[in-house]
């Protein structure tokens, strides 16, 4: 039987088809990926991008609505290189796509090829030997054989055939794949797209995706010879009026490389692997409401893989206030909390910090909020970090201030039969306070310790960690609800310095006031002084609100009465800030 046209129908089965056969290959695509990074999640982005189109596209009468609701579910949930890619290109045969109800193998063929420069267009350096080159090498190939045969069937075929052979070809275009002796992830991905898509066609019956996939502990590819150029793979998913892709691409093109801006002026989909997102997002903001925000840390992705320190892995919340340098040294695991601002989610240290909170919130009409990290961020991490590692020790906020700790419960509770024991720590504590535990955990893991005596120590600090904040305005506190505009206002007048300090559950309480910056400090270190004097102070850290010299002092004035320096000084999150506003700075101290 000779088919000419695509109904809408079979159209959307087949894209369905071809996404369950990309679904149930991720695993050997994770395992091939060495291009533009090898970060090993090449086949998890494109299943991530397939499922958006199963679940987010929506089944319409006529062909070219539906193929144009497949494309806009694929843009809004693409991930990584080549899901942008897919995406893009799939938007770009939308726009070449005249309006039938039944797509035409003419017009289907001419649309295919014509939507190739979209997909080149929106790269800021496109490179041969990947999905652009199957793609491009495949529509030219239908576009061909249609003028020869006139059967979609058949010449979908012929083209998968081409389309094969294009992929073979990709080491012979790119060096560093022909190194490792694989093809291109990304252009494998996208044959399997096409060999379950022509599968339904001939057969009637869409590709099914295959249930509970064994975790891939295969043997990773190495990274031996590869240097990452920028860290953070980014992403974003905007939607606005007009905006300017072109513009946007330019505005982007010095903060990293592996720039995608794919979409419309009404959808955008951006993709960047840069060392600073959040000023990628700073200027995001001016083009469009964003909906959508990932930030993937690539270099620790590689460490895990293939440079992993040790058997247990450790991971905190963004709350935790410690300096990179030392997360980077023993390879902590850091999930942001999220940051509700202008209607978009932002990634507290991720995509937000507490220098850009305070620059924004002068100008915003409605005062941000603050969320635990989603169910689904936690439980993707176990998921990764237990195919290798041996167990995982997660130290939360205090589950009396945010509800982190539970959602990391919840999500270790879905690893509960697995044979990687997953712990999880109230902390009880937050900021400075969380950060030093962290800090401690971390080096008796370093020292060797098992993950049960790396668990008895942790629980046996909390009683033994406190924190002090020296607060030195409560505008933040009133913009959040924390306190009453009045008692703001008599504050205000009365020049009061609340210290504040948590209870030994977690919870905040007022600990002691002053009338001044100066005498806030004094109270404060009379206190440690009682502390030091009573029992002792094992371990100290200061952390700020954007106050530097502020903290510089009470650095200088507490290594003078302790007798050493704090392990660490550091900016507070976007939460803590939220709240402790700034100029802010807080001891937390650790006693024997």
């Amino acid at each position: 039987m000779t088919v000419t046209t695509l109904s809408s129908k079979d159209l959307y089965h087949a894209f369905v088809s071809g996404a369950h056969a990309v679904i149930n290959q991720r695993q050997p695509l994770n395992r091939i990926n060495v291009f533009p990074v090898p970060d090993g999640d090449t086949g998890t982005n494109l299943a991530s991008t397939m499922h958006a189109i199963i679940h987010k596209s929506v089944l319409h009468e006529n062909a070219a609505k539906t193929f144009q609701s497949i494309a806009d579910a694929a843009l809004s949930g693409a991930r990584g290189n080549s899901g942008t890619i897919f995406a893009q290109y799939l938007n770009g045969i939308t726009q070449e796509l005249e309006e039938q109800e039944e797509l035409e193998l003419s017009a289907f063929s001419a649309s295919v090829r014509s939507a190739v420069p979209h997909a080149y267009h929106a790269i800021s350096n496109p490179v041969e030997g990947t999905m652009l080159t199957v793609i491009k090498d495949w529509a030219d190939a239908v576009y061909a054989y249609a003028r020869e045969v006139h059967d979609l069937v058949e010449v979908l075929r012929r083209a998968l055939e081409d389309a094969r052979e294009s992929l073979r070809t990709t080491p012979e275009k790119l060096a560093v794949l022909k190194a490792k002796s694989v093809v291109d992830s990304g252009a494998k991905g996208f044959v399997h797209f096409l060999e379950g898509f022509l599968d339904f066609l001939q057969s009637g019956v869409a590709v099914a995706e295959e249930e509970d996939l064994a975790p891939d502990l295969t043997e990773d590819l190495t990274d031996e010879g590869f240097d990452l150029t920028y860290r953070y793979c980014t992403e974003a998913f905007l939607t606005g009026e007009g905006m300017p892709l072109d513009q946007v691409k330019e505005e982007l093109l010095p903060f990293g490389d592996s720039l995608i801006v794919a979409g419309g002026p009404r959808q955008m989909k951006v993709h960047i692997h840069t060392d600073t997102p959040i000023p990628v997002f700073a200027r995001l903001r001016r083009h469009g409401a964003i909906l959508e925000q990932k930030v993937d840390d690539m270099e620790r992705q590689r460490q895990v893989v293939n440079h992993r320190k040790y058997d247990i892995a450790l991971v905190t919340d963004s709350i935790a206030d410690i300096p990179q340098e030392i997360l980077d040294n023993y390879q902590v695991h850091q999930v942001p909390l999220l940051v509700s601002m202008e209607g978009s989610s932002y990634l507290d240290k991720r995509t937000i910090d507490s220098p850009t909170f305070y620059q924004v919130v002068e100008g915003l009409t409605e005062y941000p909020t603050s969320s635990q990290p989603t169910n689904r961020q936690v439980e993707d991490l176990f998921a990764f970090l237990s195919t290798h590692y041996k167990s995982i020790l997660a130290i939360t906020v205090a589950g009396a201030l945010s509800g982190t700790y539970n959602t990391f419960v919840q999500a270790a509770g879905k690893f509960a039969d697995g044979e990687v024991p997953i712990d999880v720590i109230d902390s009880r504590l937050n900021s400075g306070a969380e950060g030093l535990l962290v800090l401690k955990a971390a080096e008796a893991i370093d020292q060797g310790q098992s993950h049960r005596e790396v668990v008895d120590l942790v629980r046996s600090m909390i009683p033994r960690t406190k924190i002090y904040v020296s607060v030195s305005t409560l505008k933040y506190m009133v913009l959040g609800g924390r306190v009453s505009p009045m008692k703001g206002r008599l504050a205000k007048v009365l020049n009061v310095k609340p210290i504040v300090s948590l209870d030994g559950e977690g919870k905040g309480v007022a600990f002691g006031k002053a009338y001044s910056d100066r005498a806030n400090a004094k109270k404060i270190r009379q206190v440690v002084q009682e502390i030091l004097e009573r029992d002792g102070i094992l371990e100290y850290s200061l952390v700020h609100g954007s106050a530097p010299e502020k903290a510089a002092r009470f650095e200088e004035m507490f290594t003078e009465l302790i007798g050493k320096p704090p392990r660490f000084v550091a900016e507070v999150s976007t939460i803590i800030a939220m709240s402790a506003g700034k100029d802010c700075v807080a001891i937390s101290l650790l006693t024997p």
